[in-house]
């Protein structure tokens, strides 16, 4: 089989059977490199619900996707063989099987030797899929974690698991390395000072928008540290985006980044093996113009675009 999109010149981008760049939709067993798939699940949001309906939108607006990155100078689908290989199984009305399915289909996926780039779905996903990725890399991960919010939080309404607790979760259970992980785009309002205490405690680094507008953004990029030793996962939340950016989330955040900016961020990072990905919390019934939904396909091609360098 050819992993290649369906080229816009033979069949315009609006029309055909809508997957992730217009790609081949095959199974898991099928010979090829890097796996894209959807977890349309938002079962442990606290806010604005509809991040379940993302992975159907953003295939539809990837259509619009290209193959050369300009900067890059990558030809990503003659460098890697991608495939969408549809959702993961999910249960809406319960977060711990839905884990527990998420963990098993990824699983699957790495098993099989693949790389991958989830679209969520909430960002109480990311846990199972790092859970199933850690067991198939033996060592904890390097995270790279766009986000308005640290994602350290406390159980909340006694429930542990939520959308603002994966990271302390993925840090408690040995997941990732918090001292050699990074975020990026934080900002307040907290919920109390306490809520930094967490991150303090073990060593994990970021970049506020503050640490970020208060330079030129040259000086930003030439400070993001290198990830080398470990094999490094991104996850992206879209609010770490301003909401004139990226209005359709669940949680928004003013005064966050541009989406110029996370471009130049995502082109400047080192990552010598990026092992998977996920974009989280679009929410299409309040995506203005598909703006949010847009970004989410950018950032789909540059995390793709990371890998095809790496290989």
């Amino acid at each position: 089989m050819e992993f290649k999109p369906m080229s816009g010149r033979d069949l315009p981008r609006f029309a055909g059977v809508k997957t992730f760049f217009r790609l081949p939709h095959v199974s898991i067993d099928e010979n090829f490199d890097v796996a894209l798939f959807g977890v349309p699940f938002d079962g442990g949001l606290s806010y604005r619900p509809g991040a379940r309906f993302a992975p159907t939108k953003v295939r539809e607006l990837s259509s619009l996707g290209r193959a050369y990155h300009w900067s890059r100078e990558v030809d990503l689908f003659k460098t890697l063989r991608i495939a969408d290989v549809g959702d993961c199984p999910v249960v809406p009305v319960d977060l711990k099987s839905t884990y527990d399915r998420i963990e098993k289909y990824v699983g699957k996926v790495v098993d099989s030797g693949k790389k991958f780039v989830a679209v969520g779905g909430d960002h109480s996903v990311t846990l199972p899929l790092l859970r199933a990725v850690k067991k198939k890399m033996k060592s904890p991960l390097c995270l790279i974690h766009f986000d308005a919010h640290l994602d350290t939080y406390p159980a909340a309404w006694e429930q542990e698991y939520h959308h603002g607790s994966f990271l302390r979760h993925a840090i408690e259970e040995g997941l990732i390395d918090p001292k050699k992980s990074f975020q990026i785009g934080l900002r307040g309002p907290l919920a109390g000072g306490e809520d930094k205490e967490f991150v303090t405690k073990h060593g994990l680094r970021g970049l506020t928008i503050d640490d970020i507008r208060d330079q030129n953004l040259s000086s930003v990029l030439a400070s993001l540290p290198t990830f080398v030793d470990l094999p490094t996962y991104i996850t992206f939340d879209v609010d770490c985006l301003d909401p004139v950016y990226a209005p359709g989330t669940g949680t928004p955040v003013v005064g966050g980044l541009t989406t110029y900016e996370v471009q130049r961020i995502l082109r400047s990072l080192k990552v010598k093996n990026l092992v998977g990905g996920d974009i989280v919390e679009i929410s299409p019934p309040y995506d203005h113009a598909d703006l949010t939904t847009l970004v989410g396909v950018d950032v789909m091609f540059e995390m793709l675009c990371l890998m095809a360098e790496s290989t």
